[in-house]
């Protein structure tokens, strides 16, 4: 963070400044219908393994890091990626030279 002066305020008048935020990864899936699916395969592979230990014994947990391959990551990153894939075509602000614009998010590409 840097301290600059504006050009169009007083010499006695300091503002703070942000660099821009860096990118982000966007987890977002194609819909939320397939999101959810894969969600719904994960937590099942890893809810299926653990609850079928006292059955089947220690050979069904190997299908819990499935649940990685339909989570595409971890559980977390699943659920950011389904905010980002409700949050999508929705309104936000852009602001630009001190200047603010409202438009609807980017989608995928």
């Amino acid at each position: 963070m840097s301290l600059v002066k504006p050009a169009q305020r007083p010499e006695d008048t300091w503002v703070t400044a942000r660099s821009p935020a860096p990118a982000t990864k966007n987890f977002a899936g194609r819909s939320v219908r397939r999101h959810l699916a894969r969600g719904a395969v994960g937590f099942g592979l890893v809810v299926g393994s653990v609850a079928l230990v006292p059955v089947a014994g220690p050979a069904t947990l190997p299908a819990a890091p499935l649940a990685l391959i339909a989570f595409r990551g971890c559980p977390t990153c699943w659920t950011v990626g389904l905010a980002q894939t409700i949050s999508r075509g929705r309104p936000e602000r852009r602001c630009a030279d001190g200047v603010c614009t409202l438009s609807t998010a980017r989608s995928m590409p």
